[in-house]
């Protein structure tokens, strides 16, 4: 049986959310082992200019915990 844990994480990226997720997701599993999977709880820009200048995510990222 295994055991599983759910953490929040905010990424951004001056390309996409698409992009914001995969840094977020790559940065996570530097700390966090036996990552599963994340869910995309919000997603938001910073606007400057008139222009979007950052896509930030808010995600949970779920990973399993060791034995």
């Amino acid at each position: 049986m295994s055991v599983a844990r759910v953490t929040e994480i905010t990424a951004s990226s001056s390309k996409s959310f698409e992009d914001a997720v995969r840094k977020g997701i790559k940065r996570s599993s530097k700390t966090l082992e036996n990552v599963k999977g994340a869910w995309v709880q919000e997603q938001s820009v910073v606007v400057k200019d008139n222009e979007i200048v950052e896509f930030r995510v808010n995600m949970k990222v779920t990973f399993v915990l060791k034995d």
